[in-house]
């Protein structure tokens, strides 16, 4: 389908959501809609919303030439990122893990092409080793994020309430890695 000057697939996702959404990610449109609505009404939405698909289709086209121009990471490069980031993010967890009363498992530092982080329900912390390509205070948002996963194994009110309680900066480090870090991964596509 196309969008403004720029042609993209479009891709229909079903299920049993009462509403239609509309996302833009890697370069593609994902419509998700109930399951039954008809092919009309996804392409109305998706007339209604073209600028705005158009608007977010060109941000990944940047994203991709900025991660492009930067080239991908090497092996090497990888690695020296990974010992790096065993030395700081554990570092970084016991400062906050104390400061929040918290108390986690193991750290596990992987180059991850998705997440920037995660928390099992047993404690145990995963980081994504390209954080070590983003600003201290980024770091810092994300290991905030996982260990108040501690406190709340869900994204509600009373999670944010315990990020923003010890990192108020916490939405500007997110919108940072909204405008940032689809770049970085994409710099572990094609690892040489």
């Amino acid at each position: 389908m196309i969008f403004g000057k720029r042609e993209a697939p479009v891709t229909v996702v079903r299920s049993s959501r009462r509403s239609i959404g509309v996302e833009v990610r890697n370069g593609a449109v994902i419509v998700r809609a109930p399951f039954l609505t008809l092919p009309g009404e996804i392409d109305r939405i998706l007339a209604e919303h073209s600028r705005w698909v158009e608007k977010k289709l060109e941000l990944c086209d940047a994203r991709t030439k900025e991660a492009e121009e930067a080239g991908p990471l090497t092996r090497d490069e990888i690695r020296k990122l990974a010992d790096r980031a065993l030395k700081v993010i554990p570092e970084r967890v016991a400062h906050y893990a104390k400061l929040m009363g918290i108390e986690y498992g193991n750290i596990t530092i992987r180059a991850q092409k998705t997440r920037w982080g995660s928390c099992s329900s047993k404690g145990n912390l995963n980081f994504n080793v390209l954080l070590m390509l983003t600003p201290d205070e980024v770091i810092d948002s994300v290991v905030v994020h996982e260990l108040s996963h501690r406190k709340h194994m869900d994204h509600s009110k009373e999670f944010y309430e315990e990020i923003y309680r010890v990192f108020p900066d916490y939405d500007r480090c997110n919108k940072w890695l909204k405008a940032h870090g689809h770049s970085l991964m994409i710099r572990l596509n094609n690892v040489k």
